[in-house]
């Protein structure tokens, strides 16, 4: 992980090895580099200096070699006074500056990351200066220090301090302690080969830790020589640790290729060391430095380091990290820690973190290495292949099922704290689809802990509705906005709660179900097994496509949940129709049918209630029609829906009864039309067609029910033309006049579309009348005068209407060749041909529809994707563009399951459309461009550029006003999708800080920054969601084009266009907020046009003014604050509360050296600005003060007033403030209770807990009065 934005990421496995204590740094000269002290080098450069020598021959040679080691053995054998000379001179060398700035912050540093979590220390050095030492005396550190020759055994039980390996200047120069001193070649052969006391040392070492070099250049003779005791290891067949190195490359001008990034790190691998390389610009290496820095506080700290990185990149959009900052992986780490203490804070934090979360931390970024991070030991057998998630990983025993979340089989692992606070986490999104469908997709089985959590919410969410607790409910969906489910989203939940959505995996048993039966016959427990079986269950999937409107409302309600999570009924088998036709061909089959019917229709009606429960169907409509067009079997059945298949199984099964017990047969369809559901109606219906015993009095009653809703119906339309044909001659003449009578008043108006024409209506009407009595007519029955009249007079009217010799006209939809004359078709639900010549000729015609007319054209895009591009190649050929055919494919080929496949034959197809085209198709094929750049265009990536310069260029009218959310108007704009679009392609190739915008981006970019265009705004919002990340990329285009947009001044409505954009994910970025100061601090007195980011802006500026930098004073953070309306200052304090939760058990310093100064220079004090929210948020951050809690009270002893206390009284029963601080929690309580409130027993224990620690409180008139409202 990276500690530091542009620093070196360090692995997770040096992380968790340091963490346990098995790592041993090996510090090299670039530590001493901050207080001015040379690497080997200049320290030879300076030796020849203070001796006032110049180089001979052979030492130039050697030095142009870097071979610093032999030119100082060659020197002191030159030089008069030979080796004390030599050495004095490096004495003089290695005299630190101390007063430079940093000149020991790395050295305090590694002494903290060198010592255990038991205390002792296990630190080495090659350094000969006595930096290390001062530090120790200074501190007063209990470290134990070795200098060469005299090195103890390293060793964990045998070792404990700091070496220094190659010996330690002497305080005073004696020339027996400076020859100790390891500095020549010929030292290093002493120690290294010939008396091997160092090679010893380090072949120990190196078998006993995993060794982290740092300060080393990958030439450095010293390392040469510690490299090649590593290596005469490995070929003796040691498996020592892995080793590490900190390294430097650069990327300036001035850089070499061999000090480039690539050739860096295949000459550190050569020398089997794992590099972590960091970028050093003309050879600054402070990003080494300040990482060193801020891991040993991070480790100083403890769970409380990683608890504040959570902290500060909690509310950050994971989609802004990148390979320079990536806070992601910083977060992972910290959320990892087994204590669960950081992943509690994330769950627990206000505002919740972003859902966006899920994404990285489901990516499976953890490997073999990686096991003991989680407290598993490395499987004896390392496995390469072995990757696993934050939120799916293995456990300590090898065969016992991973942790997790949600899976295919019927449990896994118990979780440890980590996933238990992730879950949490979770269950404050339930109003979140993105959430189900990730469940679901991962196996759709919850674990038995989730289900706890999940109902658990849902029953407490339940209670506070009931009891009207509004208070309680708002503070969580201020926390927490997704937080508490709509009640279409709560039946999702249930259904997936008690195992009515089906599991992701495919289920094949109805295969092996049946070779039971041919064998066993039908047994009780095979009858047990079929209805687990065909058990009706929902498929959750994503919207085939989704598309914003801003005249939509956001909320999720049942009728509009589907642009938000789709799904289908289906059963717990996979594949039940073509089963069922096998099951068709045994002999015992049509035997054990009547045997099965109770429980047929028990599943069938689950079906139609799970419908039902959804909200698409009640007792006069559903959906049956649409999966089974014809109760009787016909060649339009085409079996797309698996549970339809209920429907034809309930049929089969009836007429087997009939057979054998027809009186029980007709009880039976009786009671079917009494059923509620359409469906049971059409069964009902059909099977009138099939029993004599079903006359025509009691069907005729059927039709006529329910204000002849059966007549008419769309639904039942099919079994009611097959009655009137095939029993309509049968009727008796008082009959026939009834039903005549109810077709000759016509359908009820009310049922249909207010919107319709008159002249549609009135030919709608006609036609139903007309088709109703030709049906009857055909069957034979002889219509009545007034019948007869009305059927030839309609006929007269409209003579091209025929009935279909195919029965077409009765069926719901219809699926034919070209070739029929009545191929326009006038049913709602055209069934799109799936043949490439007919699919043409349809999409030539299908243009031309009426009113009712609708299709599948979507299932078949999705379904049929090569056949429908080579038919758009067709069309496009003859230049002949089905618009809407187009639109309706482009956001059905944006699943990101389709779209690199759909990207290489599409983009060629949407190139060729013309501009008029491209501009009907802005919103779709602008989101179909946004969806392709999120995965790596491996082909024409040249036509992706061109559509977004014709997009940029198209005129969108009246698309800029003065909209109260331009975030969300941008988002979902073509413009919009454009910049995304732009933005992710340049992600996608990973640029690094100062890379600058690529030649292929930046006019585009640019573009969009400029006036000519009002529409180019939304493209500018999106930008500025990424500020942070243009700034550190190119920092010059950004200040040039982007940043005047933040600027009031220039214009008010730009820079809330542009604020807002930003506000979406923002996070602290000193450089950024240096460089834009004035507009930041301006923002303050625009906080009202911000509307709901004004509570970002306020969050950011609080936060700041809590973390100064000296290019922001006191002063200037004080007018901002003051600045802002009085209300908003509720969202200061609850940010000062935030801020003060989140620094851990650091909390009481942070509260004396931030929060304490804040409210006593910063805050407002006029007494107008008190109100019951800041008492409330005050209150909290009392209470969050912990051991500071008498402090923080009395600060804010005058701002206290009565407010609703449950939370607080929730919150300070979770502490021990009670017990601790009795006094002055009864202060506190005394302050803001004042009246009865709905919720006792908080108080209750908290009167309790206060009594017990001061049993004199009891007395006190306050506690008194607390009491007496209980």
């Amino acid at each position: 992980m990276q500690f530091v934005p542009n620093g070196p990421d360090i692995p997770n496995a040096l992380l968790q090895a340091h963490e346990e204590g098995n790592v041993v740094f090996f510090c090299g000269a670039g530590i001493s580099y901050p207080a001015g002290l040379p690497g080997f080098k200049g320290l030879v450069d300076q030796i020849y200096s203070f001796i006032g020598t110049t180089q001979s021959d052979i030492e130039e040679e050697a030095y142009d070699r870097e071979q610093y080691d032999t030119i100082l053995n060659l020197l002191e054998a030159r030089v008069t006074g030979g080796r004390w000379t030599v050495r004095k001179a490096l004495a003089k060398s290695l005299i630190p500056n101390l007063r430079k700035k940093g000149a020991t912050t790395t050295h305090t540093a590694l002494l903290d990351l060198a010592r255990n979590r038991d205390g002792s220390v296990h630190l080495i050095t090659t350094n000969f200066d006595r930096i290390f030492n001062r530090e120790i005396s200074r501190k007063k550190l209990q470290i134990a220090e070795y200098a060469a020759p005299c090195l103890p055994i390293p060793k964990n039980s045998r070792w404990n301090g700091l070496v220094y390996l190659h010996g330690l200047l002497p305080k005073e120069l004696e020339e027996h302690a400076l020859n100790q001193l390891v500095v020549t070649s010929g030292d290093f052969g002493l120690a290294y080969l010939t008396e091997r006391w160092a090679a010893r040392f380090v072949s120990d070492l190196f078998q006993n830790f995993t060794v982290c070099f740092v300060g080393y250049s990958i030439g450095d003779p010293v390392l040469r020589y510690l490299m090649d005791a590593l290596a005469a290891d490995r070929m003796l067949g040691e498996s020592p640790p892995q080793a590490y190195a900190f390294g430097s490359y650069r990327t300036d001008e001035k850089a070499k290729p061999k000090d480039r990034e690539p050739e860096q790190k295949i000459q550190w691998k050569a020398k089997g060391v794992i590099p972590i390389l960091y970028d050093a610009p003309h050879h600054n290496h402070s990003a080494l430095h300040l990482t060193l820095d801020l891991w040993a506080k991070t480790y100083r700290d403890g769970v409380q380091g990683k608890e504040h990185i959570v902290v500060e990149y909690a509310l950050t959009k994971p989609s802004a990290s990148t390979q320079q900052d990536d806070f992601v992986g910083r977060t992972i780490w910290a959320l990892s820690d087994p204590s669960g203490k950081p992943a509690k804070r994330f769950a627990e934090f206000d505002p919740v973190p972003s859902l966006e979360w899920l994404a990285p931390f489901s990516e499976n970024c953890f490997n073999h290495s990686d096991l003991s991070q989680f407290g598993i030991p490395p499987f004896q057998k390392p496995s390469e292949k072995l990757k696993f998630s934050l939120l799916c990983r293995p456990v300590h025993y090898s065969n016992a099922p991973w942790m997790m979340l949600t899976s295919n089989r019927s449990s896994g692992s118990n979780w440890d704290k980590v996933m238990e606070s992730l879950a949490i986490w979770l269950v404050r999104h339930l109003n979140n689809p993105q959430l189900l469908l990730w469940l679901t997709e991962r196996g759709g089985r919850l674990q038995n802990q989730l289900v706890q959590i999940v109902e658990g919410q849902l029953d407490r969410f339940a209670k506070l509705e009931r009891e009207g607790n509004t208070t309680e409910l708002d503070r969580i969906r201020a926390s927490s906005p997704d937080a508490i489910p709509s009640p279409s989203m709560r039946i999702l939940w249930r259904l997936l709660l008690t195992g009515r959505v089906k599991l992701s995996q495919e289920n094949l048993e109805l295969y092996g179900w049946k070779t039971k039966l041919d064998r066993d016959g039908l047994t009780t427990t095979l009858r047990f097994e079929l209805r687990e079986l065909l058990t009706p269950k929902i498929k959750l999937k994503n919207p085939l496509s989704f598309f914003w409107d801003e005249d939509d409302a956001t909320e999720i309600t049942r009728k509009n949940i589907k642009r938000f999570i789709d799904w289908d009924v289906v059963l717990a088998a996979d594949h039940v129709n073509y089963s069922i036709d096998d099951l068709q061909n045994l002999a015992a089959w049509p035997k054990v049918l009547p045997e099965l019917l109770g429980d047929i229709q028990q599943l069938l009606r689950d079906a139609l209630d799970l419908q039902r429960e959804l909200g698409e169907a009640d007792d006069l409509n559903d959906r049956s029609n649409r999966g089974l067009q014809s109760i009787s079997p016909h060649s339009q059945n085409h079996d797309f829906n698996d549970w339809v298949s209920l429907i034809e199984l309930l049929r089969d099964a009836w007429l087997a009864v009939q057979q054998s017990h027809p009186a029980r047969a007709t009880k039976i369809a009786r009671d079917w039309f009494e059923q509620p559901y359409p469906t049971f109606k059409r069964l009902a219906l059909y099977a009138a067609t099939q029993d004599e015993n079903i006359i025509a009095d009691e069907w005729v009653s059927w039709l006529l029910a329910d204000d002849c809703w059966w007549l008419w119906s769309l639904g039942t339309r099919r079994e009611t033309m097959r009655l009137l044909v095939l029993k309509g001659q049968n009727l008796t003449p008082i009959e026939r006049g009834r039903l005549e009578a109810a077709i000759l008043a016509g359908l009820p108006r009310k049922r249909y579309n207010e919107n319709l024409e008159s002249e549609d209506w009135q030919e709608l009407e006609a036609h139903a009348i007309w088709l109703h009595l030709a049906k009857l007519k055909s069957g034979g029955c002889v219509l009545g005068n007034d019948a007869a009249q009305k059927l030839a007079d309609l006929s007269v009217a409209y003579p091209n209407w025929k009935l279909a010799a195919n029965e077409r006209d009765e069926l719901w939809s219809w699926t034919s060749g070209t070739g029929d004359p009545d191929f326009e078709e006038r049913y709602p639900i055209v069934k799109v041909p799936r043949q490439l010549d007919e699919l043409v000729i349809w999409l030539r015609q299908g243009t031309k529809t009426d009113p009712f007319s609708g299709n599948d054209w979507r299932d078949v895009c999705q379904k049929e994707f090569a056949t429908v591009v080579r038919a758009f190649g067709i069309l496009c050929q003859e230049n002949f563009w089905p618009s809407r055919y187009w639109e309706d494919a482009l956001y059905t080929w944006s699943d990101e399951k389709q779209i690199q496949e759909c990207w290489i034959d599409v983009a060629p197809l949407v190139a060729q459309m013309p501009d008029e085209l491209l501009s009907t198709l802005a919103h779709s094929a602008t989101w179909w461009l946004q969806s392709a750049s999120k995965k790596k265009l491996n082909c024409h990536e040249d036509l992706f550029f061109d559509l977004c310069r014709r997009y940029l260029a198209i005129d969108y009218q009246n698309e800029v006003n003065n909209e109260r959310d331009p975030v969300s108007h941008s988002i979902n704009h073509p413009v919009g999708h454009i910049t995304q679009a732009l933005i992710n392609v340049w992600f996608l190739r990973q640029p690094n800080d100062n890379d600058g915008l690529p030649d292929d981006i930046n006019p585009l970019l640019t573009k969009m920054c400029g006036l000519e265009k009002a529409q180019y705004r939304h493209g500018r919002v999106v930008l500025a969601s990424r500020l942070i990340s243009l700034f550190r990329i190119d920092r010059a285009w950004t200040e040039q084009y982007l940043l005047p947009f933040l600027s009031w001044q220039n214009s008010e409505s730009e820079a809330r266009a542009t604020w807002m954009g930003f506000l979406w994910s923002p996070r602290i970025y000193w450089p950024l907020l240096t460089a834009c100061k004035d507009d930041f601090l301006e923002t303050a007195k625009h906080y009202e046009v911000l509307d709901t980011w004004g509570a970002q802006y306020v969050n950011l500026l609080t936060f700041a003014a809590l973390d100064p930098v000296s290019t922001f004073t006191t002063k200037e953070y004080r007018s901002a604050i003051d600045s802002l309306p009085q209300a908003r200052l509720e969202i200061v304090a609850g940010s000062l509360a935030r801020a003060l939760e989140g620094a851990g058990e650091q909390r009481e310093q942070y509260w004396q050296d931030c929060v304490r100064p804040f409210w006593q220079e910063i805050w407002p004090k006029d007494k107008q600005n008190m109100s019951t929210s800041i008492a409330e948020n005050l209150a909290h951050l009392s209470i969050a003060a912990g051991g500071k809690f008498p402090d923080a009270l009395a600060t804010f002893i005058d701002w206290l007033q009565p407010f609703d206390p449950y939370y607080i009284l929730d919150f300070l029963g979770k502490s021990d403030l009670c017990s601790r601080f009795p006094k002055d929690v009864l202060t506190l309580l005394d302050r803001i209770i004042d009246n009865p409130f709905w919720s006792h027993s908080e108080l209750g224990t908290c009167l309790e807990n206060i009594g017990n620690a001061r049993p004199e409180s009891r007395k006190d008139l306050r506690y008194r009065r607390l009491q007496e409202l209980l």
